[in-house]
Formats: structure tokens, C-alpha cells, sequence
């Protein structure tokens, strides 16, 4: 439930614009420790079918992430509530 409330409070954050960066920050601290901690596909045997699953979530979560990185990095955008307050 913890990890439910705080990853929608922070991807609508992220969504409406308010303290962007901030959030995608944090955003992006808290999806790599979950990732790594949920989506271990290196614990797993390699002829294991959970093998390719936890695998492919992990890379899915990690193109995530560079996402957000590039939010960090450029900014919300022109029409985030960051942007109107200028």
C-alpha cells in the first residue's frame, strides 16, 4: 500500500507540474531501489520462465527512469504549473 500512495503522489506530481524536478527526482531514487528489490532477475536460474519476466520488467522500469532523468535535466516544460508561476 506504501508503495502505491507514494508513487501515484509523485507521478502526479510529475503529471501536473509542481515542483517537477523535485519529484522526478525522488521519483527516480524510489523506482531504482524498488526495482532492484522487486525485479531481481538475477537471483533467478536462467532456464527459470520468472527468469525473463523479472528481466524484462527491471529493463522496462530502468527505460523509465532515463525518462525521468531527462526530466530532471530539462525541466517540465512550458505547460506545467512550475512554468505559470514564473
Amino acid at each position: 500500500i506504501l508503495q502505491n500512495l507514494v508513487g501515484t503522489a509523485l507521478i502526479v506530481l510529475v503529471a501536473i507540474g509542481f515542483k517537477t524536478k523535485l519529484a522526478a527526482l525522488t521519483l527516480v531514487v524510489w523506482l531504482l531501489a524498488i526495482n532492484v528489490y522487486f525485479n531481481a532477475f538475477w537471483t533467478i536460474p536462467a532456464y527459470k520462465p520468472m527468469h525473463d519476466f523479472l528481466k524484462y520488467d527491471f529493463f522496462q522500469t530502468t527505460s523509465v527512469i532515463g525518462g525521468l532523468l531527462l526530466v530532471v535535466a530539462l525541466g517540465p516544460g512550458g505547460v506545467s504549473m512550475d512554468e505559470k508561476k514564473k
